[in-house]
């Protein structure tokens, strides 16, 4: 049994994870886009949809390609928003390319800028459920199951440290 949410921001209402039964563990509804959001391109600003797979009380996280932006660091799986693309349709695509899974997107948890020295990054957070397939490297180097105390084992991209933060907290 999940004990857990993720509580990023106390403003928020809570919802369940998921349409289970059980008592699921709860994420907060954002006052958010809609997952048919199609966010427009701007070259100065890397879109990105990251998502957020939770299984079992476990996150499922990846490595980034050495040759990769941040190579040495884990993330949550996903990738660059195409043109004209949802978020849910990026979160679905990247997930088949870079895992070899199909995943469903449920909600938007959050998005954040960041500006690193080189690029500046926009990320949209989004909840997915693991529909069909075990996880691949396939364009990532590695991935795991990563129970939520255990995140802070990682190194991720300074982006993700607010969602990562807020894991933590809720899995206390």
């Amino acid at each position: 049994m999940e004990r857990f949410g993720i509580l990023l921001n106390t403003k928020r209402r809570m919802k369940p994870i998921s349409d289970r039964k059980e008592s699921p563990p709860m994420i907060l509804e954002t006052d958010a886009k809609p997952l048919t959001y199609v966010p427009n391109l701007d070259p100065k600003v890397v879109k990105v949809v990251a998502c957020v797979i939770e299984r079992g009380g476990e996150f499922l996280i990846t490595k980034r390609l050495k040759t990769s932006h941040l190579g040495h660091c884990w993330e949550f799986p996903g990738g660059k928003l195409e043109i004209g693309e949802s978020l849910a349709e990026c979160a679905i695509r990247e997930c088949r390319e870079e895992i070899d899974v199909v995943v469903k997107p449920l909600r938007l948890i959050d998005e954040i800028s960041h500006a690193y020295p080189e690029k500046s990054v926009h990320l949209y957070f989004v909840l997915c459920r693991l529909e069909t397939g075990n996880p691949k490297a396939v364009e990532c180097a590695d991935w795991c199951w990563v129970q939520p105390r255990r995140l802070s084992d990682f190194e991720f991209p300074e982006a993700d440290k607010k969602i990562i933060d807020g894991l933590l907290r809720s899995s206390r």
